[in-house]
């Protein structure tokens, strides 16, 4: 049996190592009770863009926005600054893999574009390798609706698998799960551990975590955050039209399904927390007699997927 873990809390909105502070409390939390694994939701560090719809995110050089736009890059992550820093090593100390969704600015797309990344953080001690390292990092490969006025459009260099133990662990954000091609790039490559990260709401889990498990004969783990009017701090602009005194903007709805598509851990709503529960691997196998999506219930001679894992820049230098 594995233990996973699912850090279903709230961001500081826009407050990089206050927000992260309080995910390296859930590592270490996690560690004490024994996981492998723990998840966190989509665009956690330092939060999710909820001012948009609430403060006519489309009006063009709205100053509003920009202000928005222009604290995000402050406050977002920047991996090669060695940001995670922290983050990784608590993972260490805690000997666990973690899954963490932030607002990536990569110096290599001009330091002033953002995305919406997952992050796989790798705490273990492995022979031949270095304990806290960062395995991958994804790029979410289409925003979804207002997310486009915020966040760059990624590749598909992170869509790639990691062995955990005896799992293979895949991850996507959010509506990534609805694309059925980028779920068949990751079933390809032996995912039995599926994790979908979501801003933080059951309207979105509810049906397709049980949906992804039954097609993939695997065990999914989706996790999202809680943010409360509290979480916004006071001095961001417009706070009173993005949230009002007793306002839930995200519910969680964090939750675990079997590869039959039954319940290991109902939608949790309302709750902040840290969340487990224990996986079976021989659970795929029994799953797997029946259907396998990319094994034997394949039909690779007629249907494949072709995936591009380059990793996108601005330009492409050659010097003599």
């Amino acid at each position: 049996m594995t233990k996973v873990a699912l850090a279903q809390i709230a961001p500081v909105l826009l407050d990089r190592e206050k927000t992260l502070a309080r995910a390296i409390d859930a590592v270490r939390e996690a560690g004490a009770a024994g996981a492998a694994l723990i998840a966190f939701g989509e665009a956690l560090v330092p939060g999710y863009p909820l001012w948009v719809e609430r403060t006519d995110g489309a009006i063009f050089e709205s100053p509003i926005q920009k202000d928005y736009f222009a604290l995000y890059c402050e406050q977002a992550v920047c991996i090669e600054r060695g940001d995670l820093a922290p983050f990784c090593a608590a993972c260490r100390d805690a000997g666990l893999v973690a899954v963490l969704g932030v607002i990536e600015r990569p110096m290599d797309r001009s330091g002033h574009t953002v995305y919406a990344s997952r992050v796989v953080v790798d705490g273990r001690s492995v022979a031949g390798g270095r304990a806290g390292r960062v395995l991958s990092v994804h790029r979410k490969l289409m925003p979804t609706h207002e997310e486009r006025l915020v966040w760059g459009i990624g590749d598909g260099h992170g869509l790639v698998a990691h062995p955990v133990g005896e799992w293979t662990l895949g991850a996507l954000n959010c509506w990534e799960n609805w694309m059925p091609l980028a779920r068949a790039a990751l079933y390809a490559q032996g995912v039995d551990l599926h994790v979908a990260i979501w801003p933080g709401s059951d309207r979105n889990t509810r049906d397709i975590t049980r949906f992804i498990a039954l097609e993939s004969r695997s065990f999914v783990v989706s996790v999202g955050s809680i943010t409360r009017h509290g979480d916004i701090p006071a001095h961001l602009p417009a706070r009173e039209r993005v949230s009002r005194p007793g306002d839930t903007l995200c519910n969680g709805g964090s939750c675990v399904a079997a590869p039959d598509g039954s319940w290991v851990l109902e939608p949790v709503v309302n709750t902040e927390g840290v969340f487990f529960a224990e996986i079976d691997h021989r659970e795929v196998g029994r799953a797997r007699h029946s259907f396998d999506p990319t094994g034997h219930y394949s039909r690779p001679d007629v249907l494949r997927v072709l995936v591009d894992r380059r990793r996108l820049g601005g330009a492409e230098f050659v010097d003599a």
